[in-house]
């Protein structure tokens, strides 16, 4: 019998802590799960999806003036703010539900309080001050946004967190940052009727991504309404007799109703008892792991946003099941990061896997890109000048596809099915092979069959 209270303890329930304790239970073993807030984590609470829930809320705008062109007279429309958060609520409680179902239908014990560890096998219960001990410990408490106290007046600011709980809609709002949250909400807001500027230091918005799908939401995003301000940063934030005051580098004085900063993320490690049990961190906070996600200490590991890596849900999951091969089934497995499928939900989205032209530039001596830029069937009757674009990125000498890029109307769905494609390692001969389905969108990615340019070390030609 062991002389631990648990062969698992968990400290964490969002995605990738819940699913390696879920499963651990189902194997047999004795696992516990502590979660200081709710059950779901980042990405069912205050993430990815509340997220996407108010990215089609902010859409039906579009959607009732695209119906005049197709024949339908639509009456006088509203939008009423607390009743979308209110389902938006119900929603994510549901969820919340089913992720501790799961945990209870394989034996878990749930714990709701935070927990800090004591040492390496050893975590206090903070709500009830209790100790318990466990011979393996895994840390997936994740990240939380980055608060930019350094900006004078940021205390007056909001985070992603708080965007889905605001008791009212502003009527306008200034987001700094350039990432995908911050252009997520950007659109989001403009859709629900809200004034908004986006204010960045970089020069385009998206840094990590394809400069041509950058390019296009940035125009995209302007021809809407939404005014962006890039090379520049907020400076300092006040309260005014109407709202806030905005003090920018470049751009003068702003007005906003609400800010939100969108100035990325920190893991999630504070007052954790790290240093107590001996677990290295780096110079942001995150939690050092190998390629197998294990800490310095050898019982303990780290999963998802905590250490850094890959800040995605889904890779939170592989990692855990990574977890599970390797503690609890005798087979040790590295997490794959290559050929990750990401997606942007803006309007218009963004859906991409593999390298950029830019990246793939650097890597091979010699590309083939294959571009296309078109007007959807969609936008000819509703009248809209939106355009999709579509890039493949072939590396010329084995003809394989090691980047695709989307930008247009559910370009992430289009992403998701790429992301087994370039996993398949499959060519541009495979490409030009298949059939098209027609009329669709997708149905460029198999017919373009000329290259628009190469790129020979690095350089366009």
């Amino acid at each position: 019998m062991s002389s631990y209270d648990y062969d698992l303890f968990v400290i964490g329930g969002g995605s990738g802590g819940v699913r390696g304790a879920r499963v651990a239970a189902s194997l047999g073993k004795r696992v516990a799960i502590a979660e200081e807030y709710r059950y779901g984590g980042t990405c069912v609470i205050r993430g990815c999806v509340p997220k996407k829930l108010f990215v089609y809320a902010s859409q039906f705008h579009e959607h009732f003036e695209d119906a005049a062109g197709f024949g339908w007279t639509v009456g006088e429309s509203s939008f009423d703010w607390k009743k979308l958060v209110a389902a938006k609520d119900t929603e994510i409680a549901r969820l919340e539900g089913l992720y501790k179902k799961g945990l209870a239908g394989a034996n878990a014990e749930i714990l709701e309080t935070r927990a800090e560890l004591v040492d390496a096998h050893t975590v206090r219960l903070v709500k009830t001050g209790q100790t318990v001990t466990a011979k393996t410990i895994v840390i997936a408490t994740g990240g939380r946004p980055n608060p930019h106290a350094a900006l004078p007046g940021h205390e007056l600011c909001i985070s992603s967190n708080e965007a889905f709980h605001l008791e009212e809609l502003p009527k306008s709002i200034v987001i700094a940052g350039g990432g995908y949250i911050a252009v997520e909400f950007a659109n989001i807001f403009h859709g629900l009727g809200v004034e908004t500027t986006l204010i960045y230091r970089g020069a385009e918005i998206l840094s990590r991504f394809d400069e041509d799908l950058r390019r296009g939401l940035h125009e995209a995003m302007v021809a809407k309404g939404i005014r962006i301000l890039c090379h520049d940063t907020l400076q300092k934030v006040s309260k005014g007799e109407d709202g806030l005051i905005l003090e920018t580098l470049n751009s003068g004085t702003l007005h906003a109703g609400v800010v939100m900063l969108a100035l990325g993320r920190d893991p999630n490690t504070e007052g954790l008892g790290l240093e107590a049990a001996g677990v290295a961190v780096d110079e942001r906070g995150a939690i050092i792991v190998d390629d197998y996600s294990r800490t310095n200490v050898e019982n303990i590991y780290a999963l998802g946003d905590v250490t850094n890596r890959v800040q995605l849900t889904p890779v939170a999951i592989h990692e855990a099941m990574c977890f599970i091969e390797t503690e609890y089934k005798n087979n040790p497995t590295r997490p794959d990061y290559e050929l990750i499928p990401t997606a942007v939900f803006s309007q218009p989205e963004i859906g991409t896997v593999g390298l950029s032209e830019e990246e793939a530039g650097r890597r091979y001596a010699e590309l083939e890109v294959y571009r296309a830029q078109f007007r959807p069937l969609k936008a000819t009757l509703s009248g809209r000048s939106e355009r999709m674009i579509m890039k493949l990125i072939v590396d010329a000498a084995s003809r394989k596809v090691v980047g695709a890029h989307i930008l247009g109307h559910d370009a992430g769905e289009m992403a998701q099915l790429l992301g087994i494609t370039l996993k398949a390692g499959c060519t541009k001969d495979d490409f030009d092979q298949t059939m098209a389905l027609h009329p669709t969108a997708a149905e460029e990615l198999v017919t373009m069959y000329a290259p628009s340019y190469r790129i020979r070390e690095g350089k366009r030609i």
